[in-house]
């Protein structure tokens, strides 16, 4: 297991699936999401960002790994999946607990997920970004990702929910 400088920080297992599952799921969709500013509430309907297949199968591709931010008492907080591709790094299911959100966590989530990139040998991290995310892409921005010019469909896969809005993803990128 990868040791991270924040002791916050651990690799998930088997046994934090149901948890980071009920984490990503009020922290994008339904009313206990609108108690952060990540919410989705207004672009998707419905309660479900994922299920437990959903998250499993994610975990078993190759490379790929869920890293979690658990509080003293290790409860849940926050996470982040990592997915390496040869020398890059695909950052996904970021999620911090809608009532924690702009107290931190989020940015020690996404210094650990930049160690772990270097770590495992990739020299950049990529994510998909809703392009009418204008406050979370700003925050991105600050924490030194670019957009990278490239626009890529956001589909409905009847698991996530329906799009109130056409949506797309920005593809934002950071050297590491």
């Amino acid at each position: 297991m990868k040791i991270f400088s924040d002791p916050h920080i651990t690799v998930a297992d088997e046994q934090d699936i149901p948890s980071i599952v009920d984490l990503l799921n009020i922290s994008y969709r339904g009313e206990a999401s609108r108690k952060g500013w990540t919410t989705e509430a207004d672009l998707i309907a419905g309660t479900m960002r994922t299920n437990h297949e959903n998250l499993s199968d994610v975990l078993r591709e190759p490379g790929s790994v869920m890293l979690t931010y658990k509080n003293d008492e290790g409860v849940l907080q926050g996470c982040v999946n990592l997915k390496k591709h040869e020398d890059t790094m695909y950052l996904g299911m970021f999620s911090v607990s809608p009532v924690l959100q702009g107290g931190g966590i989020g940015g020690k989530i996404l210094a650990a997920a930049e160690e772990y990139a270097l770590s495992v040998d990739c020299n950049s991290i990529y994510m998909h970004v809703i392009s009418l995310r204008a406050e979370l892409i700003a925050w991105y921005k600050r924490k030194g990702y670019q957009e990278t010019g490239t626009a890529i469909p956001f589909p409905e896969d009847g698991l996530t929910g329906k799009h109130l809005r056409p949506l797309e993803f920005l593809v934002l990128e950071k050297s590491v």
